[in-house]
């Protein structure tokens, strides 16, 4: 499938739903008062969106790769910072869960595209230069879903 739009790629989809997820548990009000945290954790969720997004629109294999190796670093440090919510008792063990099931499913996701991208170095799914718009990637349905 021709990827157009890193929206386009599920684990971006999936950083955003842990992002949205994330900035809903900061609002609760023992958490939204630890501003120090709450800037951390909200970071890192972002981190993973943006990071994803900036690699797809370098979109040369090795910078993609590790724009991605960021993004799956960037949804660990959500789970690390959530651990530290939960100790703290800024959340209950079932908002923990939840978000950090988040986590884990765009870290999988991203995994898997990583993976993909090192076992099938086709130069079909390569740009040339950041700017070339003429390639766009191809890439199987598992790791691409247009939004509705």
């Amino acid at each position: 499938m021709k990827v157009q739009r890193f929206e386009d790629l599920i684990c971006w989809q999936k950083a955003r739903r842990l992002t949205n997820s994330v900035y809903a548990l900061t609002r609760l009000p023992m958490f939204a008062k630890d501003y120090e945290l709450v800037r951390q954790i909200r970071s890192a969720a972002g981190s993973s969106m943006s990071n994803i997004a900036e690699g797809f629109e370098r979109w040369t294999r090795k910078e993609f790769i590790r724009f991605l190796d960021i993004a799956k670093a960037s949804a660990g440090e959500v789970r690390s910072q959530l651990y530290i919510a939960l100790d703290q008792q800024y959340i209950t063990t079932e908002q923990f869960n939840s978000v950090e099931a988040a986590a884990l499913e765009a870290s999988k996701v991203i995994a898997g595209l990583i993976r993909y991208l090192n076992e099938h170095p086709t130069p079909s799914i390569v740009r040339e230069t950041a700017s070339d718009y003429e390639t766009t990637p191809d890439l199987p349905a598992e790791f691409c879903h247009p939004l509705p």
